[in-house]
């Protein structure tokens, strides 16, 4: 109880914060923080275009548009959907590795 109320004043104190904001380590902190966020939209943005332009989609919409026969034809074609995006998932997964390590 007295521990939180300790820490609590000193989050509360302008001071301590302003001195804290211009330490190297939190500095440092925000910095990574940053970089990271802007690392991540960039993927999620790249990602996203990959997606639009994916042959699952492209499949997805093809299928949609007719109508299946049988249940034998609505399961290969499930099946065949499946495939491309388990395939498209891990293409995009090693491309997303290869970004990262760049």
């Amino acid at each position: 109880m007295m521990l939180s109320r300790m820490l609590l004043s000193l989050i509360n104190n302008l001071h301590v914060v302003e001195k804290l904001a211009e330490s190297r380590p939190i500095r440092r902190a925000a910095q990574i923080t940053a970089y990271a966020i802007t690392k991540a939209q960039i993927a999620g943005r790249d990602a996203s275009e990959r997606v639009l332009r994916s042959q699952t989609l492209r499949e997805v919409r093809k299928e949609a548009g007719r109508v299946p026969g049988d249940l034998g034809e609505i399961n290969t074609k499930l099946r065949r959907v499946k495939d491309t995006f388990v395939n498209e998932v891990k293409e995009g997964w090693k491309d997303g590795s290869r970004q990262i390590k760049k």
